[in-house]
C-alpha cells in the first residue's frame, strides 16, 4: 500500500499498537532547555530514575538567559538564575550534553540542533516547546511535549502517541519579489485559521517548497503548531543533504553513505492518500503583517484591517468577540491601513527569523540606512555561530550603523516570562510568531512579520511593505 512520509516515520518508529489509535513510540532525540528542562531531569531524579540513554540528550540555555551583551547566570528574570543553575547541575549530573552559556553551540534550542545535525532525516525528536516542529523541515518526526512527557521520555525513550490524521499543503508557482517563508506561513495560517490543522501532520509540498532553502523551510514547518497542527514535516532532498554534510552530528564516511541511500525513500509515494488536501498558489502571496492578537488575524500589508461583516476573501473566519476584543488590543478600527501604522520598536529574533539569511535578508535593506527618531530596534541572532557568522560577514556592523542593537543569542523577548520586555501599549513590529496579548510584554502590541518587512518599518517608523524601499534601492 502506498505510503506517507509521516506513514514511513511513524512505521520505523512505532515499538507497540497499544489501540485505539495510539502507539508506543521510540524517540531518537531529546531537546530541552533551561525554562523547563532542568524541571523534567530534577523531577526524573526525584523519582528515582535515571535517563535512559544520556547521549540522545541535548540541552541548551535560551529561553530564560540575557541576551545583553556580557551576560552571565545572571538575569532580569527574578528567577532566570535559578533556573540556569538548576538545569546546568541537572545536565552535567545525567549525562547530557550541555549547550551552557559561553559554548560556541549555545543558542535557541530550535536553531542549535538544525545547524548541528543533531536532527537528522527520518529520526524522531522532542522537546517541551510548541515550536518543535520547526525540525521537520529536514524530514524528522519532530513535535513539541510537556514536562511530564518529557520525564517519561528521558526514562523509557518512548513516548505514548495518539496517531494525528494527515493533511498535505501543496504550493505551486513561484513566490514573488519581496515575498519570503515567513509571508507565506502567514498567509497559510490565515487561509486554514488557529485551528486549520488540528490533530494533524501537515506535509508541507509542491514546487514551491522544493525551491526554498533549508532555512525557509524551517520557518514555514516552525509555524504549523500556530494551526494547531501535531508537527509540520517536509521531504528531504538534494538541499537537505548538501547542507547537513560535515555538521557536528552528522554521520561521517561509510555511515553517511548509508545514511543519504535510507533518505532517499522518505518521501510521500505518488500515490499515497492523505485525509485532507490544501492547495495556494504561491503567486497569491504577498508580504504580511497580523493585525489582531492571534497569526490567523493576519493581512497583505498593503491590505486594510478587515471587517466583520466583509472578512478578507479566502482567510478562515472569527468570532464577534475575538474580532472585537482585537481591535481593542491592538487600537486598530476596521478598514484602517496597515502600512503606515506607526510603531515603537522593531524586533529581528526568535526560532522563526533568527538564522543567517533572516539576518542578511534584513541587513540588505538597512544597509546605508538609519532606523528612524524615536524607534527601538533590536537584532538577536539565533544561535551563537550564528552570530558569529554575521559578524565574519559584517552584518553586525550594518545593524549597529543603523541603530539597531545586536544582542547574544538566545530568545530574548520573543515572549514575556518575567524578564526584559517591551513596554505597554508599544507598538512592536517583530519577526517572532506569535501576537498573543502580552506576548512580548504586558500590554504589549505585537505585529509580526518578515525580517524584511521589520527592517523595512524600523527604517520608516511606520510599518512598511519592503518591496517600497526595494524599488527606492533600484
Amino acid at each position: 500500500m502506498a505510503r506517507t512520509l509521516f506513514d514511513k516515520l511513524w512505521n520505523a518508529h512505532l515499538v507497540r499498537d497499544i489501540g485505539g489509535g495510539t502507539g508506543l513510540v521510540a524517540i531518537d532525540r531529546i531537546l530541552l532547555h533551561e525554562r523547563t528542562g532542568g524541571i523534567a531531569l530534577k523531577a526524573l531524579e526525584e523519582s528515582g530514575r535515571k535517563v535512559r540513554d544520556p547521549a540522545r540528550v541535548f540541552v541548551t540555555m535560551d529561553h530564560v538567559v540575557d541576551t545583553l551583551p556580557g551576560r552571565g547566570d545572571r538575569t532580569i528574570m527574578p528567577t532566570g538564575t535559578d533556573f540556569i543553575l538548576a538545569t546546568r547541575e541537572a545536565a552535567k549530573a545525567a549525562g547530557a550534553t550541555l549547550f551552557d552559556i559561553g559554548d560556541a553551540r549555545q543558542g535557541i534550542v530550535h536553531v542549535i540542533s538544525p545547524e548541528n545535525a543533531i536532527v537528522l532525516p527520518g529520526l524522531t525528536l522532542v522537546c517541551p516547546d510548541s515550536h518543535t516542529c520547526t525540525q521537520g523541515a529536514l524530514g524528522a518526526l519532530a513535535w513539541g511535549i510537556g514536562s511530564s512527557e518529557a520525564e517519561h521520555a528521558l526514562a523509557t525513550g518512548t513516548l505514548r502517541v495518539k496517531r494525528p490524521a494527515q493533511m498535505r499543503v501543496t504550493i505551486e508557482g513561484d513566490l514573488g519579489p519581496g515575498v519570503t517563508a515567513k509571508d507565506l506561513a502567514l498567509h497559510v495560517v490565515a487561509r486554514l485559521g488557529s485551528g486549520g490543522g488540528r490533530a494533524h501532520v501537515i506535509e508541507y509540498a509542491g514546487p514551491t517548497i522544493e525551491a526554498l532553502p533549508v532555512e525557509a523551510r524551517m520557518t514555514l514547518c516552525n509555524m504549523a503548531t500556530e494551526l494547531a497542527a501535531f508537527t509540520a514535516v517536509i521531504a528531504p532532498d538534494d538541499k537537505t543533504v548538501a547542507w547537513l554534510k560535515g555538521r557536528t552530528y552528522a554521520p561521517q564516511g561509510a555511515d553517511w553513505d548509508a545514511a543519504v541511500t535510507a533518505w532517499a525513500d522518505l518521501r510521500s509515494d505518488a500515490d499515497a492518500r492523505f485525509d485532507s488536501e490544501v492547495t495556494i498558489d504561491a503567486a497569491e502571496v504577498t508580504p504580511m503583517v497580523s493585525w489582531g492578537t492571534s497569526p490567523q488575524q493576519s493581512a497583505r500589508i498593503d491590505g486594510r484591517v478587515p471587517q466583520l461583516a466583509a472578512p478578507i476573501p479566502g482567510t478562515a473566519p472569527t468570532t464577534p468577540e475575538a474580532h472585537a476584543r482585537a481591535l481593542a488590543y491592538m487600537d486598530l478600527v476596521e478598514d484602517g491601513p496597515l502600512a503606515g501604522l506607526p510603531i515603537d520598536a522593531a524586533f529581528i529574533g526568535s526560532c522563526t527569523n533568527a538564522r543567517l539569511p533572516d539576518l542578511r535578508i534584513a541587513a540588505g535593506i538597512l544597509a546605508g540606512r538609519k532606523v528612524a527618531p524615536g524607534v527601538r530596534a533590536i537584532c538577536v541572532p539565533g544561535s551563537t555561530r550564528v552570530k558569529a557568522e554575521a559578524e565574519a560577514e559584517g552584518l553586525d556592523q550594518v545593524f549597529l550603523a543603523a541603530g539597531f542593537e545586536w544582542r547574544e543569542a538566545g530568545c530574548s523577548m520573543c515572549f514575556f516570562s518575567g524578564g526584559e520586555s517591551f513596554g505597554a501599549q508599544e507598538r512592536v513590529i517583530s519577526t517572532t510568531n506569535r501576537n498573543f496579548e502580552s506576548r512580548q510584554g504586558p500590554g504589549t502590541r505585537t505585529h509580526i512579520a518578515s525580517p524584511a518587512t521589520v527592517a523595512a518599518s524600523a527604517i520608516a517608523g511606520v510599518i512598511t511593505d519592503p518591496r517600497d524601499l526595494s524599488l527606492e534601492a533600484c
